[in-house]
């Protein structure tokens, strides 16, 4: 231990037991102590590394090699490689060979599920095995079991016998090792003492670094990956917490683990991660994708660089400092009261979408919005992704709008309109001051944190029609806007907060370079805008979004939008699907299982849906899901309502119209439209 501590020491860091990071007010990367992996060190003052895992069946040297290769070349520098038994061990050895007789030295990842042999095994032959507390030398049967502390520490000391031989392994070899918790694989005796929490989670991983450092092994990484992004920024942030009191500080492994595909994969994704990147957690980033593995690489990389630049620039002082007005650094979730029903309280968070540059003589615009147009019946059809608001600017339409549709337009002109039925004002704040007439229901107040500190803020007269609008353009914009929240509790406000955030057309407008795949123009938004918002969202914090990019397609803000409530769970409008991003132990084609499912339920708003490639990402790893569609061997489909077997063994042919007789039978099933 106390070669731990003098290392510890290099590292210099900030952060207080009790706290997760450095800083909640500047931008600042928690400083971890540096992990060797291969010839690619992780932690310390390293980059941000970029990590994916192959699909392709391990037996299969050559096509473990090509797709290897894709990866790398897409940016991957390290590679995880699954080896479920010892003949998948040994033939890392193989791939790794011919990677070197091809140029590529790319460190590579054995991931180990349940064999303990396996990975002392890999661990002679990689750089890095990655082992699951849950389930390596634990047991999953959904047991709960009263332990005695005397009970306890035995079965704690039954995993030491069994973990130590592959930590000397790991030693003699120079061989890295992650920790990766899982938030669905937690063990019978970790739920049992903690429950399915983030505090089981954290405690699964420490009680196997503690053994780690008992035997003087420190090459560590460590991860907490959920499903649900919520669960997993808890985790970690928990993680780092109890780290700090520890005397610990290993890198941290960021992921959200069974994302899915698309929009919604990227958006959980960069909710997940990108909130931790915020609070400058973080020292390698695997986006998991139901998606050929290169695809994960852009993504993660558009994640990274944002923070390389972000460092850049604070490193030039292009800043300056977020108005702290709160005696606390704590910001806690923000209870709004509620504005006539609009906005705020207990309702969903709203959404804004500005329609101001599009065809306002034509009715089917908003379909982009949600709202589908009927000729015939010269009437609108609303659907669970129906906008809120949309902002209109200084721009009259020739149609009708919907009646459940509220219109916002700049005040001068709001002022102008004799018909303002379901027509509301928004002000700048020196305008709303000096207004002489105001909305008798709802009125809307551009604001940010800096004019806390106004004038005009001071002059400010509130009642029970004012809803904040919330910009910023510090740099650090989302811990500008937290910030924010903290303030306003601090001086005793309850006003509902809308969250804005603007995305120059510059910036977002065409292909990425090599940020992103042309093939994708809304990639970059998605992340971006899911960070900001999700980030403060994922904390209770707002009671709306408004994304302005002018360079994205309206219905594209209008999905992204209602993705990131989805993601964070503050709006459910959808089904969810967690799908796992395949790997050599999968045992049917995920991507094109996972586009039939979501073909025949994708109407089934709020409906969970986990769809894992085997039994390894089964009923623990879809944590939350209502249903599982689970591989179980060739053309074998296992069934599951929540985590338990309902059918086993189906035909692949039959088993999506089984799991639909099966929602049927429990009353959850509507007919799409």
């Amino acid at each position: 231990m106390a070669n731990f501590v003098s290392n510890m020491e290099t590292t210099n860091t900030l952060i207080l037991p009790g706290r997760y990071c450095n800083s909640k007010n500047i931008y600042s990367r928690y400083k971890t102590r540096e992990v060797s992996i291969g010839d690619i060190p992780m932690g310390g003052d390293n980059p941000i590394r970029i990590q994916s895992m192959t699909t392709v069946d391990t037996m299969n040297t050559m096509g473990s090699v090509e797709q290897i290769i894709k990866m790398v070349d897409a940016g991957c520098e390290y590679v995880r490689i699954t080896a479920p038994s010892i003949k998948e061990a040994e033939n890392l050895a193989n791939i790794k060979n011919e990677l070197h007789l091809r140029g590529y030295h790319v460190p590579l990842v054995a991931d180990i599920h349940f064999t303990p042999n396996a990975a002392e095994v890999a661990a002679r032959i990689v750089e890095k095995v990655r082992i699951n507390p849950g389930n390596y030398a634990d047991k999953k049967k959904f047991d709960e079991i009263d332990y005695t502390d005397a009970a306890y520490q035995a079965e704690l000391d039954r995993i030491y016998k069994k973990f130590a031989p592959l930590v000397h392994i790991c030693k003699e070899y120079g061989t890295a090792m992650r920790i990766g918790t899982n938030h669905g694989s937690l063990s019978d005796r970790i739920m049992s003492r903690y429950g399915d929490t983030p505090e089981g989670m954290v405690e699964s991983a420490l009680e196997f670094i503690r053994i780690c450092e008992d035997l003087n092994y420190y090459n560590l990484v460590v991860s907490m990956k959920s499903s649900n992004p919520q669960v997993m920024v808890q985790a970690y942030r928990l993680l780092v917490e109890k780290m700090v009191i520890e005397n610990m500080n290993y890198p941290l492994h960021l992921g959200v683990t069974e994302a899915g595909d698309g929009e919604d994969g990227r958006i959980k994704s960069a909710v997940g991660i990108g909130t931790l990147l915020e609070d400058g957690l973080g020292d390698t980033v695997r986006v998991s994708l139901t998606e050929e593995p290169e695809k994960e690489a852009p993504v993660a990389i558009a994640l990274v660089n944002r923070y390389t630049k972000r460092a850049e620039a604070l490193s030039k002082n292009e800043h300056t400092p977020i108005l702290n007005i709160s005696s606390s650094d704590e910001t806690k979730a923000y209870v709004s009261s509620e504005v006539n029903t609009f906005v705020g309280g207990s309702l969903v968070p709203r959404i804004i979408v500005d329609i101001s540059k599009e065809n306002l003589q034509d009715p089917f615009v908003l379909h982009a919005v949600g709202y589908k147009y009927d000729a015939l019946l010269d009437k609108y059809h609303m659907g669970e992704q129906s906008v809120d608001f949309v902002y209109l600017a200084d721009q009259l339409p020739s149609f009708t709008m919907p009646g459940n549709l509220k219109q916002l337009y700049d005040y001068k002109t709001w002022g102008s309109l004799k018909s303002r039925s379901n027509i509301h004002p928004i002000y700048r704040l020196d305008e709303f001051n000096r207004a002489t007439e105001k909305d008798p229901v709802l009125n809307i107040v551009y604001i940010s944190n800096v004019l806390l500190a106004s004038d005009e803020f001071a002059n400010l007269q509130i009642d029970k029609t004012v809803v904040f609008l919330l910009e910023t353009d510090h740099l650090h914009g989302m811990a500008d806007q937290r910030k924010f929240f903290a303030n306003i509790q601090e001086i005793g406000l309850d006003v509902p907060v809308i969250i804005k955030r603007s995305y120059p057309p510059e910036e977002f407008n065409g292909p990425f370079g090599d940020l992103m795949n042309p093939e994708e123009p809304v990639s970059k938004i998605q992340v971006y805008a899911a960070t900001d918002l999700g980030a403060l969202l994922i904390d209770g914090l707002g009671s709306g979004i408004w994304i302005d990019s002018p360079a994205t397609p309206l219905s594209n803000l209008s999905s992204l939008s209602f993705g990131i409530l989805q993601a964070t769970r503050s709006r459910i409008s959808k089904t969810e699907y967690i799908s796992c991003p395949s790997c050599g132990r999968t045992l049917f084609d995920l991507q094109e299982t996972t586009q039939m499912i979501r073909s025949r339920t994708n109407h089934l708003k709020g409906l969970k849906i986990g769809i894992m490639g085997c039994i390894v990402n089964g009923p623990g790893e879809m944590a939350d899901a209502d249903y599982g569609y689970v591989g179980a061997g060739p053309d074998k489909i296992t069934l599951y309502r929540g985590k338990e077997v309902v059918k086993r063994n189906v035909s692949s042919a039959n088993a999506l119209d089984e799991l639909i007789g099966i929602i049927k039978n429990d009353g959850l099933w509507i007919d799409a439209e």
